[in-house]
Order: structure tokens, then sequence, then C-alpha cells
């Protein structure tokens, strides 16, 4: 009972923020961006709230729990992206305002805003349902709710904090969630370290990062289709947009980035663990481990870093939607079209998160097919790297389909051409890119 009641409280009190955020929207502006006048702080929590979704969070103990400690290269992935991601930070604020698709329209023409503004929302609603199937997985472990009642009813709540405040909600409540994932984390790892259990649990060497489940070029396709999503994101460019300026948006990103490497160990540690009590969900392994107070925070952590993530790409998402329908969002009528599509993706979600309930398969199918389609045009139109622009959609198209094409080889056919075709899918985005078929033809004559 008492941790129902830090839930609801919980829930309770995200939800007035969200009401007294929706007062202070004046313009667009401040429901798409935050006015863009967040500050370190603000960003920074926001940005970490985000990446560690629940998919991040209960997607990293779920496969240590199957590849051990080589799960540690999930989110030092994210990291690596982050590290990246600092010099090019400065371009993506100074030339993007709203979305993504707006930015690649500055650089490529209204076709490629337009293509970009299909394909990335189609993409993103397997981020927000896998937000969804572990918040899902999270509530029903608590016993009083089965996994389909519990996916609508996150759903719904997701919806409705997102229709309310926006980036002003969002921003107000990351930092706090931000806060409450780091403790909930510190509270398990200290009651598990705590365990004789702890002594047994395998150790981390050069030999462990690498096993039969994992392999060198596993790791390629994890920074081919994951770190770089940290580099080209719709969902980080967002926090970008809201910062108030160009240094407060490189020093969130660095200050993210080194948070991320600890927070690597814990995660991948806690799953390696948690293998010697079989049979038994994260959920009900901590309820076993902590005392009631802590298990509450716990739950409210991992509900938090569901939350945070969720809200974001649903919004961005949207954002996005709206932007290809009404080609403004500075018009005040936009809001209401965005809160359309909010509902909309939301539940289009939790219909998705129903029928699909492996956290990391939704959030790496999404993941594989956006990284194909846009990671090599964003980042040459940020860098000012010359491309042949009549053949940007179709790199955009042939890649992502081709890199989902992998993916779906690698799942539930064979793991290595799988692999293959996704990095021939940044191969062939390039080759359509920069090379010209007719000055080559012309040098061979």
């Amino acid at each position: 009972m008492q941790t129902e009641i830090i839930i609801a409280v919980y829930f309770v009190f995200i939800l007035a923020i969200g009401v007294y955020s929706a007062f202070k929207i004046k313009t667009p502006t401040d429901y798409y961006v935050a006015g863009k006048k967040a500050g370190l702080l603000p960003v920074s929590g926001s940005l970490l709230a985000t990446i560690l979704g629940g998919s991040a969070i209960l997607g990293t103990i779920e496969l240590s729990q199957n590849i051990g400690w080589a799960a540690l290269w999930f989110l030092f992935s994210a990291a690596f992206g982050l590290f990246l991601f600092i010099p090019i930070s400065k371009y993506v604020k100074r030339f993007g305002n709203f979305t993504l698709p707006e930015l690649l329209g500055t650089f490529y023409g209204k076709k490629a805003e337009i293509i970009s503004s299909v394909i990335i929302p189609i993409s993103w609603v397997g981020i927000v349902a896998a937000q969804i199937i572990a918040a899902a997985k999270i509530l029903s472990g608590l016993e009083f709710l089965s996994y389909p009642e519990a996916a609508i009813i996150s759903g719904v709540i997701f919806i409705v904090y997102t229709l309310l405040g926006g980036q002003l909600s969002i921003l107000k409540t990351d930092a706090l969630q931000a806060f409450l994932i780091v403790t909930g984390l510190g509270a398990l790892l200290y009651f598990a370290s705590q365990n004789s259990f702890a002594m047994t649990t395998e150790s981390l060497s050069i030999n462990t990062l690498f096993n039969n489940s994992f392999s060198a070029i596993d790791l390629l396709i994890l920074i081919l289709t994951y770190s770089v999503t940290f580099v080209v994101g719709p969902d980080i460019y967002s926090r970008i947009f809201c910062a108030k300026n160009e240094k407060t948006a490189a020093r969130s990103i660095l200050i993210v980035a080194l948070i991320l490497i600890p927070i690597s160990f814990s995660l991948t540690w806690l799953g390696i663990y948690s293998q010697q009590f079989q049979n038994e969900g994260i959920v009900s392994f901590a309820q076993n481990l902590l005392p009631g107070w802590a298990y509450g925070l716990f739950i409210a952590a991992l509900l938090s870093a569901v939350m945070s993530s969720a809200d974001t790409t649903l919004l961005t998402s949207s954002m996005i939607l709206n932007e290809l329908i009404t080609g403004n969002l500075n018009q005040t009528k936009s809001l209401k079209t965005t809160r359309i599509f909010v509902i909309f993706v939301g539940i289009l979600s939790i219909v998705i998160s129903l029928f699909v309930t492996s956290i990391i398969q939704a959030l790496l199918f999404a993941l594989t097919f956006f990284s194909g389609a846009f990671v090599i045009p964003t980042l040459a139109g940020l860098l000012n790297v010359k491309v042949i622009k009549k053949r940007v959609v179709l790199a955009m198209i042939a890649g992502g389909f081709v890199a989902l094409g992998g993916k779906i080889i690698n799942v539930f056919h064979e793991e290595l051409l799988g692999n293959l075709i996704i990095i021939s899918s940044f191969i062939l985005n390039s080759i359509l890119l920069f090379f010209s078929f007719n000055s080559m033809l012309k040098r061979t004559k």
C-alpha cells in the first residue's frame, strides 16, 4: 500500500505541474521550446531524464541479464554519441528553430523537409511505444494491474500530461525526474551491494565485454544505429532548441555524457546481480531487496524515467506532424493541431505496446530505421559538406528502408547477414549523396 500511495502522489504532482504550466503558455514558442530561455540545470536535467527513459534503464538491465557485462556498451554508446555531438551542437542551436525536419528543409529544401516529417514520426512512434511498454511492465510488476490495463493507463497519463504544458511542464519536471532516477538507482545499488549474493556476481574484465552473444560487429552496429541518434536525434535537438544559448547547450551535453558512464556500470551490475534470482523481473527483485520507502522511491524513479522520455518523444513527433500539415508552428492555431496529433500518436503507441512487449526490440527497430535515413544527410548539412541535393530524398528513403530490412533479418533470420545489410544502408546513403555517376562515367571515357 505504501508503494501505491507514493505512485499516486507522484502522478498527481506531475499532472498538477502540467496544469500549472498550461496557464503559463502565452505563445507557441513557450509550448514547443519553453521560450528558448532554459538554463544549464533544466537543460541538463531534461536531457538526462530523456535519455534515461524506461527503455534505457529496463532495457539495459534486461540486456545485461542476457549478455552480461557486454551490456555496458549500450549506454557507453549513448555517451559516445553525446561526446561527438558537443562540437556540432552549436550549429543545431544556430540553424534550428523547432524541429529536425525544419532544419533539413533549411539545408535541402521543401521536399526533404516533407519526407522527413513523414518518416520521423513513424519511427518515433516506436520510441513512445517503448516507454509505454516499460511503464506497463513496471506497474504490472506491482501485481495490482494486468499488463494491458497498465499499458492503457500509462499511455493515457502520458498523453494528458503532454497535452497540458508542452515543453514548459517537461522542463519543470525533468530536473526533478533526473534526481529521482539517480537517487532511486543509488538506493537499489546500495542495498544490493550489501547482500551476500553480491560477492558471487561475475567480475568485470576485458574478456567479459565481448562474448558469444555480443561481438565486435554488434558494437559497430550499435554505434551506427544507436550512438548516432544522439548526434542526430529529434528528441536530443528539442533539448538544444530550449537552451538559452550555445554555451549552455554544449555544457549540458558534456555533463550528461559524463553522468551516463557510472550509470551504465550501475545498471549493468544490477542486471547481472539479479540473474541469481530466477524468474524475477527487476520490479519484483527490487521489492524483495528494498525496504518499503526505498522501494517506493525506486518505482517512482522508474516511472520518472519513462515519463520524461515519453512526453519528449510524443511532443516532438506531434510537432513534426503539425508542421507538415500547417507549415508554420509559430501560428497560435498550430497549438490545437499539435495537441490533436499528441492524442493520435499516443493512442497509436498504446496499440503497439499491447502487441509488442520487448522494450529493446521496439526501441532498436525504430532507431535503426531513423539512423539509416537521417544521420548522414543531417551531419552533411550541419557541417556544410556538399551533397547532390536532388538525391537527398531518395537517400533518406533508401537508407531507412534498407536499414530496417537489415534489422528485421537480424532479429528473425540471420544475425550476420542482417548486420551487413544495416552497414550497407549507410554506404548506399553515402553513395547517393556524394557520388556523381555522370562524372565517374566521363572519367572512364
